[in-house]
């Protein structure tokens, strides 16, 4: 059961797709529209959705976050048909100019990104009506970048959010980094949080504030733990976190609570 979905904030067109052949998708994501921006690109597997929904606007330039698949699965795509350039951090455009290797649960998820040449990000990324500031946020990946139109209080945040309350980990996350991150942000103005999995238009960052004070009370919980000998086993038995069973069998342990716990602990 595949998902396509339309929704407006103020002037911002949000698509949510959904890949789920054998029933409904594990996770959708969103791509956002802005004034001939296209910020993230959504899954591979949704190609033909994605070109549709975006079929006779107008396409000036697309912007990524990060390169995982599901915000960079069809940049190659969108750039060859509107004739466009992509752009991205550094990072992003050393990842996408080669073929990168993705997981089972990934390709079977999302499938898998084109190779694409990105250009680099300017300071300042301009449309008719909005100015758009790229902001270099690791911590979700090493290129992880946000957007923000301070002007109308807009933070296009790809993956800094998710939730208040994240469950899991993938095993390239860093901890700390994300810490850092989301306190750098919250030093912005902005209200709305156009999230690529989970966007909260108003009130977005009081949320992500939220989300920062989950993590640094985890954190130091994980460190307390530590100090008293507890093994990162026995840490993550006495958090109690057992609800990533699902996720952590499907992704063959590469996503889990217990990558959070071992990300803290190298931090």
């Amino acid at each position: 059961m595949n998902i396509k979905e339309k929704y407006i904030f103020d002037e911002v067109e949000a698509y949510r797709f959904g890949f789920g052949p054998l029933g409904p998708p594990l996770m959708s994501v969103f791509m956002f529209y802005l004034d001939g921006l296209v910020i993230d690109t959504a899954q591979s597997n949704m190609h033909q959705y994605v070109i549709e929904a975006l079929e006779g606007k107008k396409i000036e330039k697309v912007l990524l976050t990060h390169y995982h698949e599901d915000h960079s699965g069809n940049a190659s795509a969108l750039s060859n048909f509107f004739n466009v350039n992509v752009y991205g951090h550094d990072i992003t455009a050393n990842k996408m100019g080669k073929d990168f290797k993705i997981r089972f649960y990934q390709l079977y998820t999302w499938g898998k990104s084109g190779i694409t040449s990105l250009s680099p990000l300017p300071p300042l990324i301009e449309t008719e009506r909005y100015k758009l500031m790229p902001i270099h946020t690791p911590g979700h990946s090493k290129d992880h970048t946000v957007y923000l139109e301070e002007n109308n209080g807009w933070l296009f945040s790809g993956d800094l959010y998710l939730g208040e309350r994240i469950k899991y980990f993938r095993s390239d996350e860093k901890f700390k980094d994300q810490i850092d991150s989301i306190k750098m942000i919250l030093e912005y103005d902005f209200d709305a949080l156009f999230c690529a999995h989970n966007p909260v238009p108003e009130k977005g960052k009081a949320r992500l504030a939220k989300k920062l004070s989950f993590l640094e009370e985890l954190y130091g919980e994980v460190q307390r733990l530590c100090l008293k000998g507890y093994s990162e086993k026995a840490i993550v038995k006495a958090l109690g976190n057992e609800k990533d069973k699902l996720v952590k069998f499907v992704t063959l342990g590469n996503v889990s609570f217990a990558q959070m716990v071992r990300s803290a602990l190298e931090s």
